[in-house]
C-alpha cells in the first residue's frame, strides 16, 4: 500500500463575536479540509492577522467596538492577507466600502456554507495557495507600456515602482492586461476574477477597477489606463508603447 503523507491544512482566520457561528464554521470548515481559528475580539483579530500565519481571513463587518471596516483598514495598512468580509444581506453600502478599502470579496448573511466554501477556495486561487489543476507551467510576465506584471512572484510594477494589489486586483488586473486593447465583458471578469456569475447589481467588479485606477494612477500621457465600455464591460488602452509578454518577447502587442 502507498504510504500516506499528511499535507498542511491551509489555516484560516474567522474575526466574528458571534460565538455560535465561530463554532458552527470553525467545525464545518474543518470537515473541508482547513484549520480555523476563531476570533470573536476585533482587536484580537488585527494582532492575530497580521502576527499569525494564515491564508485568508474571514472577517465580519457588524461587530462591538471596533468594527470589520476598522479592522480591514488596520490589516491592509500593513498586510496584503486576502480578506472575504461577511456583510448584512441587502446592505450594498457595506459591500462598496469594503471593496473600496481592499476586501477580495463580501459575502451577504445568512449565507450557505458551501458558497462560503467556495468563495474561499476562489479567493486562495487567485492568491497562489490554491494553482489550478492544470497549471503544468508558469504564467508569463506580461507588460503594458509602464506597468509589468509577474504572475510568478505575484508583483506588479508601474513606472518602475512597486504597486500592493489585492489578489482579487491583481488577478483582474492580468486578465486585463493580457487582453489589452480588448473590451472584457464585465460577465467574463466576474467569472474569470471572482468565480462566480455576475449576478444584478453586483458592483464588486467595478469597485476593484476603481481601485486599480487609483492605485496605478493616469497613464505617462495622462490618459486613462482603463476605460469603461458602458453595456459592455472594461478595456484597458494600449498606447503606442505597446504590450510585451515574456514569451513573446517585445514584440508590440494590439493597439
Amino acid at each position: 500500500m502507498p504510504e500516506k503523507t499528511n499535507h498542511p491544512k491551509t489555516r484560516l482566520l474567522l474575526v466574528d463575536d458571534d460565538v455560535e457561528l465561530c463554532e458552527l464554521l470553525t467545525q464545518y470548515l474543518g470537515s473541508e479540509g482547513f484549520e480555523v481559528e476563531a476570533i470573536q475580539d476585533a482587536a484580537t483579530g488585527v494582532e492575530r492577522a497580521l502576527g499569525g500565519v494564515f491564508a485568508l481571513a474571514v472577517l465580519d463587518v457588524m461587530m462591538p467596538g471596533i468594527d470589520g471596516f476598522e479592522v480591514l483598514r488596520r490589516i491592509r495598512a500593513r498586510s496584503a492577507l486576502p480578506v472575504l468580509m461577511l456583510t448584512a444581506r441587502g446592505d450594498d453600502v457595506d459591500r462598496i466600502v469594503g471593496l473600496e478599502i481592499g476586501a477580495d470579496d463580501y459575502l451577504p448573511k445568512p449565507f450557505n456554507p458551501r458558497e462560503l466554501v467556495a468563495r474561499i477556495h476562489a479567493i486562495l486561487r487567485r492568491a497562489g495557495a490554491h494553482p489550478p489543476a492544470d497549471a503544468h507551467e508558469p504564467a508569463v510576465r506580461v507588460a503594458v507600456d509602464d506597468v509589468e506584471l509577474d504572475p510568478g512572484a505575484r508583483v506588479v510594477h508601474c513606472a518602475g515602482r512597486p504597486v500592493e494589489l489585492t489578489s482579487a486586483e491583481f488577478a483582474l488586473l492580468e486578465l486585463l492586461l493580457r487582453e489589452a486593447g480588448r473590451v472584457v465583458p464585465r460577465d467574463e471578469l466576474s467569472r474569470t476574477v471572482l468565480g462566480r456569475r455576475l449576478m444584478p447589481f453586483d458592483r464588486s467588479i467595478d469597485m476593484h477597477v476603481s481601485n486599480l485606477r487609483r492605485k496605478l494612477g493616469p497613464g505617462s500621457d495622462q490618459a486613462e489606463r482603463i476605460k469603461t465600455v458602458r453595456s459592455l464591460g472594461y478595456l484597458y488602452v494600449v498606447s503606442g508603447m505597446g504590450r510585451r509578454d515574456a514569451a513573446a518577447g517585445d514584440a508590440p502587442g494590439p493597439t
